[in-house]
């Protein structure tokens, strides 16, 4: 089932990190072998030149057994069990980002639009699962945990329209520019999406 909105997103979100001075590794439409790749990429880059590490997807996300899974263009997940073979972990992005040790990192996924396979599994469980936070880390979730998120009629996703527009005040601790995007998704889908954020920095 495509999504309108995550290539936009992805787009409009390395602009913008460009701008802001960060080196960008950007991807679209990718199969499972090409989001490991690049995965593998990020990690080795930020192992060698440190700085701060953020990590940002747009897409299909599912939950099975409280583990995250991105799900590659392609896909073709008739049963929950094959998700394990099919799919990335959301954990591989962590296990990089703790391997590079260079101090704080950013992962943000908005990442949790309905299942599109879930028809055809017998799980009702919907939207993304909490991650526990390496040290040094902070994760956002487009929405609370087993809650879903819409793609968004505008350009942009809701959450990452609104978080573009934040990400840009200067000298804004990043709790407080996370916490005025959850309130105004929050207020434009009449708490129906809620964002969602984890942190040990």
């Amino acid at each position: 089932q495509p999504l309108r909105n995550p290539v936009q997103d992805a787009r409009a979100m390395a602009e913008s990190l460009r701008a802001l001075g960060f080196e960008v590794i950007k991807r679209e439409n990718l199969g499972l072998g090409q989001m490991e790749r690049v995965i593998r990429e990020f990690g080795d880059q930020l192992k060698e030149r440190k700085g701060v590490g953020l990590f940002y997807y747009a897409g299909h996300g599912v939950q099975v057994e409280g583990e995250n899974y991105l799900i590659p263009v392609g896909a073709r997940l008739e049963r929950e069990d094959e998700v394990k073979d099919q799919a990335v972990n959301a954990g591989l992005v962590l296990r990089k980002m703790e391997s590079a040790r260079n101090g704080t990192n950013i992962v943000i996924l908005d990442a949790c639009r309905d299942n599109p396979f879930r028809s055809y599994w017998r799980s009702e469980r919907k939207g993304l699962a909490t991650m526990d936070a390496p040290t040094g880390t902070f994760i956002s979730y487009s929405t609370a945990p087993g809650r879903v998120a819409g793609d968004g009629a505008g350009k942009n996703g809701v959450y990452t329209g609104y978080l573009l527009r934040e990400m840009r005040t200067a000298g804004a601790p990043i709790e407080q520019v996370f916490k005025k995007v959850r309130e105004q998704v929050a207020e434009k889908t009449g708490g129906k999406q809620v964002p969602w954020e984890a942190t040990s920095l």
